[in-house]
Parts: C-alpha cells; structure tokens; sequence
C-alpha cells in the first residue's frame, strides 16, 4: 500500500495583488533561446534558489505574471517560461515532430541547465506532463517538482471533447479564425477568454496568433493520450508537490488528491480556484508554493 501525502492544506485567505509590468527576456540554452519572464529575488531577502515555471495548454509565460513577485520576495528567482511554439518563443509551424514530449522535455532540461543551481521545477497542466518527463529523462537538474493542476495521466473526458474540437477546427481553419470561433463558442478550460485570462482580450488575442499551430495540433494529442507514469516519477529521488484549486473540469480533484497519495506528495488544494490557480487566486498560491520550497534541502 502507498504511504499517504502529507495532510491536503486547504487556503482560505487571499491579498490584494497588483499587475506587475514585467518585460520578457530571452533566455539562451543548448537547444535554442526561450522567452521567458525572470523576477530576481527581492533586494535585501535571503536568495533561496530558482523556480522555473511551465505552462499550460494554449497558456504562456504571463499566466505566472501574478505569482513571480510574491516568489521573489520569498528569495526565490522565479522564471516563467515559453516552451517551443508557445507564444513568444519560435518554432516550426507545421512540423509536429519538433513538439513531440520527448523533446518538448529535452527544451526544459535544457532550461534548468542554463542556471548556475538545480531547480525547483514547477508545471501547470499540460506543462505538468512535460516537467515529469523531462524529470523522468533526468532528475539531476531539479531540487522538486509541483504538478499544478495537472493529473497521472489523459484529461477527463469532457476535457477531451474541447481539445478534439479545437483540433479539428485547426484543421480547416487559420489561427485568427480559430480565435472568433472560440470567443463565439467558449474556449477550452485553459485558454480562460479575454475575462478570466492574464491580460485583456487583445493580450490574449495576440498570444494565440503567435502559438505555432502545430505546437497546439500535437500537445492536443499528448493531453488525449497521456498514460499513467505516476509510479515511475515516485521512484525518483525528489520531493513532489501537487497543488490544484477547488474544483477542475481537466483532471478531477478526486484523481489529483489520489496522485499526491501515490507519490507521497505534499497536497495543496486552493479554495476558490479552478484550473488556474495562479491566475485566480495567485497570492495563496505563491504562498503555498514558496512554502514547500522552503521545505526542500538545499
């Protein structure tokens, strides 16, 4: 039988938080340059490491825009990054191969190498699947690993059926096109729409149209095929955190709190929020985050 996750940690308080102005960076690495977002640690705290931070699908750097701040003045240097084909970092637009998970997860050993210490590895969602099998390729380069609001395995059926229609649409429609279908319609759970999304609608419009549609075509097909690796990742040698909101619609509460008991993880569950915990509730989470870092040796 598995050893139980520590004790779920239910957050109930919120701060009022700003919109910081952040200016992306490229972020040169062995396999090419990234943009990303990096917020040193606050002048005068005690530096504790860095967080490298991915993101979700149809997501980019500016969904951790609220919680980079919060990071810093914990001592953390938190890096918010844009995998390949993901908003503004390049890649091939109709070539799948180049996004295939394997080398999805080679882009962020090669990020976390770039820096001077290993990493606290952080991976909303689709980024969560990527950030285990970059972790399952080679743990050395990672001091943890928090799956935020990302499962064992695919996305709930319900979950499937955005995918598979944005999919299709792709297929026979431009991006632009795609776009006003989906604010006619109602966008899958993580594109969130111009209310519920970092930044307004023409921010959330100008990322979509910068994402290579074949990184949106192929991560499409990971998340409806993902199996179950739950039991390798427990294996390694590194602490685990799993942290989601309240209720989720991609991978059920049920299930991630199961993951966490599999993995003899810390459990963090955001009151109030949903798929997008650090969009919706960011100060909390921050929190929580920069908590279990601090839990971590050096």
């Amino acid at each position: 039988m598995s050893a139980p996750a520590t004790l779920t940690r239910v957050i109930t308080t919120a701060s009022p938080v700003r919109l910081p102005e952040l200016l992306p960076r490229r972020l040169p690495t062995t396999r090419g340059e990234f943009a990303v977002l990096d917020v040193p640690p606050t002048a005068g705290v005690p530096v504790r490491g860095t967080v490298l931070l991915l993101p979700g699908y149809t997501g980019s750097k500016e969904d951790f825009t609220l919680v980079l701040e919060p990071l810093a003045a914990r001592g953390y240097r938190a890096v918010a990054v844009d995998g390949r084909g993901q908003h503004a970092s390049d890649g091939p637009a109709d070539d799948e191969s180049a996004y295939a998970q394997d080398e999805l997860a080679k882009d962020v050993l090669a990020q976390a190498r770039a820096f001077d210490a290993p990493v606290h590895l952080v991976g909303h969602s689709m980024g969560g699947q990527i950030a285990r099998a970059a972790v399952l390729l080679d743990h050395s380069p990672f001091r943890s690993l928090t799956l935020v609001s990302s499962g064992a395995a695919r996305v709930s059926a319900s979950q499937e059926q955005r995918i598979t229609l944005l999919r299709d649409a792709l297929a026979v429609m431009s991006m632009q096109e795609c776009w006003e279908a989906i604010l006619a319609m109602g966008p899958p759970e993580e594109v969130g729409g111009p209310v519920r999304g970092i930044g307004g609608p023409e921010q959330l419009r100008e990322r979509w149209l910068s994402t290579k549609p074949a990184q949106l075509l192929a991560t499409g097909r990971q998340l409806c095929a993902e199996p179950d690796r739950v039991a390798e990742l427990a294996a390694l040698p590194l602490p685990f955190h799993v942290l989601s909101g309240s209720h989720d619609d991609a991978w059920p509460v049920p299930g991630l709190d199961a993951m966490a008991r599999r993995l003899t993880a810390r459990r963090t569950v955001v009151d109030g929020a949903g798929h997008s915990p650090a969009a919706d509730r960011p100060a909390p989470t921050a929190r929580a985050l920069a908590d279990f870092f601090d839990t971590v040796p050096a």
